[in-house]
């Protein structure tokens, strides 16, 4: 069938505001390139789709930031570091079930962001969805943004890509590898309930407690390295089989079945990842209006089959829904260096180090944690797009193979890489050079000055 299409009118779109620094997108990785930037004393734009900054953690409902940490893992520090803590003084924050680590909660940390935003001097711009890059040659100059407010144009002296997706960079001509959507990442919906008895579905934990080697059941295989095995693990499956032996959920969802984060006194329990939606094309919104609602559709038989099989469940409700279906898994971009799977499982190093992530790999059946100290370097040049100058990507879109990914996309390794590309960004303008260019020793010092490490 051949495609339709208009013709549109050319236009005069209006400038509404210039900035040194713009950052698209609020997830971890470009709330930290946008702190990381302004305070290297440079103005800076965040701009954001929703009402709120945070990304997967707000919008999402994503709140187990850190769950990987042990004893003996290593952390790179830094803004990653700082969400954290500023959550756990503003009170958004509790211990988090299976690691060392705080859950941040997805509504307070709302309030938290709003704060780091209005004390880092950067100018927000919620409720504005980029549209497309504004281009001279093969120089990126700004955006084009749609809202409530028509059609509008945002000019900046270097841009940071942290919509997740490699959106700005896939649209300014920078080359980009999609993982083909049958091999993505499933997708979840997140949800959170309300009507827990703590007492009684804590007696149950105890009583039959889950760990990481149970993930590997039903429609799961994950492999690990063994250290992980009989760790303790917030894994709930057997609810939801005796639920399908028992009708009480359609025999075709069998992969109903995850982890539950943190039960509160007040009866809530938190960030249920237990909805895995194959075949979800985060860059295609007719998928993700099916999967959105299917996903919801999933929660509620979840939510059944805990009241049915899973003590102190029996009067639970569902309290919210994730603003947004959560993606793992689209595009990268074809970066000057693609990390590999070698670099992620060997503890790889790099002069152009922008900071340093944990051995914890989570995606395509691998499940690694940061037990024994090990950890890798981030490279500056896996940010760095081929094609298209004066920008820069952070987030989960770096470039990279699969399981290089399933450590990379995770979202304290996000902000890790959203703070090396602030401060490159905010080097870039005030020397008045491309990404490429930037004295990756004068960043590293000034990364390192910001509270993170770089070795």
């Amino acid at each position: 069938m051949t495609q339709l299409s208009i013709t549109e009118p050319a236009r005069q779109t209006p400038v509404v505001h210039q900035t040194d620094v713009l950052v698209i997108g609020s997830g971890p990785g470009g709330l930290a390139a946008a702190l990381a930037a302004a305070r290297c004393g440079v103005d800076v734009t965040l701009l954001e789709r929703f009402g709120c900054f945070g990304g997967n953690i707000t919008v999402v409902g994503v709140e187990g930031f850190a769950w990987y940490r042990h004893e003996a893992t290593i952390e790179g520090g830094g803004i990653g570091w700082e969400f954290e803590e500023r959550a756990k003084a503003m009170g958004a924050a509790t211990p988090e079930s299976q690691s060392l680590s705080y859950e941040i909660d997805s509504e307070g940390f709302k309030l938290v962001a709003d704060a780091l935003v209005e004390e880092a001097g950067i100018h927000p711009m919620l409720h504005r969805q980029f549209a497309a890059p504004i281009m001279e040659g093969d120089t990126i100059r700004g955006v084009i943004v749609e809202s409530k407010a028509g059609r509008e144009a945002i000019l900046a002296k270097r841009v940071i890509d942290a919509t997740g997706d490699a959106d700005v960079a896939l649209r300014a001509g920078a080359p980009t590898v999609k993982t083909p959507v049958e091999q993505m990442q499933a997708a979840s919906v997140m949800f959170h309930l309300a009507g827990v008895d703590k007492a009684a579905f804590m007696a149950g934990v105890k009583a039959d407690p889950q760990t990481y080697k149970d993930w590997s059941t039903g429609e799961w295989q994950v492999e690990t390295d063994t250290k992980e095995d009989d760790m303790f693990s917030p894994f709930l499956a057997k609810p939801f089989a005796q639920a399908l032996r028992d009708g009480i959920i359609p025999s075709h969802l069998n992969t109903i079945g995850g982890t539950w984060g943190a039960v509160h006194d007040s009866g809530e329990m938190t960030y249920m990842n237990l909805v895995h939606l194959a075949g979800c094309d985060g860059t295609d919104p007719d998928s993700m209006t099916r999967f959105e609602i299917e996903g919801r559709k999933q929660a509620m038989h979840a939510i059944n089959a805990l009241r049915h099989y899973t003590p102190g469940c029996e009067g639970v409700r569902l309290r919210n829904f994730g603003m947004s279906i959560g993606i793992r898994d689209t595009r990268k971009i074809d970066a000057a260096y693609n990390m590999t799977e070698a670099d992620v499982r060997g503890q790889a190093r790099f002069d152009d180090s922008i900071g340093i992530y944990p051995e914890f790999i989570d995606g395509y059946g691998v499940l690694i944690l940061p037990t024994t100290g090990r950890y890798m370097h981030i490279p500056y040049r896996s940010m760095l797009p081929k094609s298209v100058r004066h920008l820069i990507v952070a987030g989960r879109a770096t470039g990279g193979d699969r399981i290089a990914h399933a450590a990379t996309r995770n979202m304290a390794c996000c902000a890790v890489a959203g703070q090396g590309a602030g401060v490159a960004a905010a080097w870039a303008v005030k020397h008045d050079c491309d990404f490429p260019e930037v004295d990756i020793a004068a960043v590293q010092k000034i990364i390192q000055s910001q509270g993170a490490r770089i070795h």
